[in-house]
């Protein structure tokens, strides 16, 4: 059996991230639970309010831009942020087992993945092996990088709420809510998209 959840619903729960953010941007974070009693609190067991699919850019850490700390987020970070069958997975576990009530997809501004897929050149080792999740958005982009960025947010919850059963189903029932964004690297502030 479940704990309860952290917020009344998946509305209230995104809400707190961009409250969240809205602190970060303003420079009055509260850096909530980001001490050693949170630590000890959540080291028993993790019950984060919401998962998210991040791209892996050292520029961008999720728990900061938006203002949460130790146990508050489950975040999964891959370049690019794409949603491949590992990240799947480990979002299935964040929402389904540990119960996130938001499923957030979270791509960047000047996002190195996007931008090197929207170029095609040669990449040394298995960096390529990205640019085939990223071809759709970069295509659709009419060769404009930010938009290439914003759609990749679109297609990679896309993909999500259409490759993962047990996240449809809770999309379904009203206890998930899929949301996404890009994070300004220059503002700070994450401009939502629809998703």
């Amino acid at each position: 059996m479940r704990a309860p959840e952290p917020y009344a619903n998946p509305k209230a729960a995104l809400d707190a991230l961009y409250k969240g953010n809205e602190r970060f941007v303003k420079g009055e974070v509260m850096a909530p639970n980001r001490n050693m009693a949170r630590l000890k609190e959540v080291a028993a067991g993790q019950k984060p309010f919401a998962a998210f699919l991040g791209c892996a850019d050292s520029r961008v850490p999720i728990e900061i831009v938006f203002d949460q700390g130790f146990g508050d987020v489950f975040v999964t970070r891959i370049a690019g942020n794409v949603a491949d069958p590992a990240i799947i997975g480990s979002l299935e576990f964040g929402t389904e087992v540990l119960g996130a009530q938001v499923l957030y997809v979270l791509g960047h501004t000047k996002c190195g993945a996007v931008s090197a897929t929207m170029a095609g050149s040669d990449v040394p080792g298995q960096i390529s092996t990205l640019y085939q999740h990223i071809r759709r958005a970069a295509k659709e982009s009419g060769g404009d990088v930010n938009k290439a960025i914003a759609r990749n947010v679109e297609i990679q919850a896309e993909i999500l709420k259409e490759a993962s059963p047990v996240i449809a189903k809770r999309i379904k029932a009203g206890t998930l809510l899929i949301a996404g964004g890009v994070y300004d690297l220059d503002t700070g502030k994450v401009i939502p998209v629809t998703v």
